[in-house]
């Protein structure tokens, strides 16, 4: 598919509206979701980088609506992506997640993979991602701190929150332990993913919840989940980066960590 045979898809009761912008046929199994909005040559570094797991990983561009030129199809071509979409909808990242999860499902992938645009993280981690996924697990949460994992320059604001108070109630939530819930490097199974139970596909899911109550509900209904090491680097010098800004947006976040934590998001019966 080219770019003038560009389709709009979804709707906002089950994922934003995207377009499919570059698309080819399905050849793996499994897929890897990178989301991405403004990341300039750092995403254009990381395609070209994941292309080294085509044989095993179809890889899967979702924009959440960049303005920097750095994503055309000319590029998801030369690296060996499957797919471009680009979200039209409202949202932030649950909105990308509901995007890419819409569009792998549809293309019948038996789970998926997802990872940050920001270059931060370490790729070889993704082939035992996929390993555990075919080993029949079902939520996959990558983690530095655990033995075998890495991270480099964390921020001790990160460090501390991650450690004193985001991975804590997460875990008190879910009833499992987890080490590294800010971690966007994790992997799905489509049964997960379907389940009604979860009820992935809502709108209500437009910030960051999404992440949050996928850990949780993984756990509490008894899915197969599961750590693994993986490595996070972040500069060591000048602007950390992230899509959480200022004061506010760590106010908003925590705000929705506490209302996912307390079964705000949970399916009603």
């Amino acid at each position: 598919m080219s770019q003038a045979a560009a389709q709009l898809r979804g709707d906002d009761l089950v994922s934003p509206r995207y377009e499919v912008i570059w698309d080819r046929p399905r050849a793996k199994r499994w897929a890897i979701c990178v989301f991405v909005i403004n990341e300039g040559e750092k995403i254009r570094k990381q395609l070209a980088a994941m292309s080294a797991h085509s044989s095993i990983v179809d890889v899967i561009v979702a924009d959440g609506g960049s303005t920097d030129g750095s994503l055309d199809g000319a590029l998801i071509e030369s690296t060996g992506a499957k797919a471009l979409l680009v979200k039209r909808g409202p949202g932030k990242l649950s909105a990308q997640m509901r995007m890419a999860f819409h569009y792998c499902l549809s293309e019948g992938y038996d789970g998926v993979v997802v990872i940050d645009g920001n270059g931060k993280d370490g790729l070889d981690a993704i082939p035992s991602m996929i390993e555990l996924l075919e080993k029949g697990y079902d939520h996959v949460q990558g983690s530095r701190f655990i033995p075998g994992g890495h991270h480099e320059n964390t921020p001790l604001s990160r460090y501390l929150a991650v450690n004193l108070m985001h991975a804590p109630l997460i875990s008190m939530a879910a009833g499992f332990r987890y080490t590294d819930t800010t971690n966007g490097f994790r992997a799905y199974s489509r049964r997960l993913l379907e389940d009604p139970r979860i009820g992935v596909f809502r709108p209500v899911f437009d910030r960051y919840q999404l992440h949050y109550h996928l850990a949780i509900q993984a756990a509490a209904l008894r899915y197969r989940v599961i750590e693994t090491p993986v490595s996070r680097v972040y500069p060591a010098s000048g602007k950390v980066p992230t899509k959480i800004k200022g004061f506010g947006g760590l106010f908003a976040v925590m705000g929705q960590l506490l209302d996912t934590c307390r079964g705000k998001y949970d399916v009603q019966p």
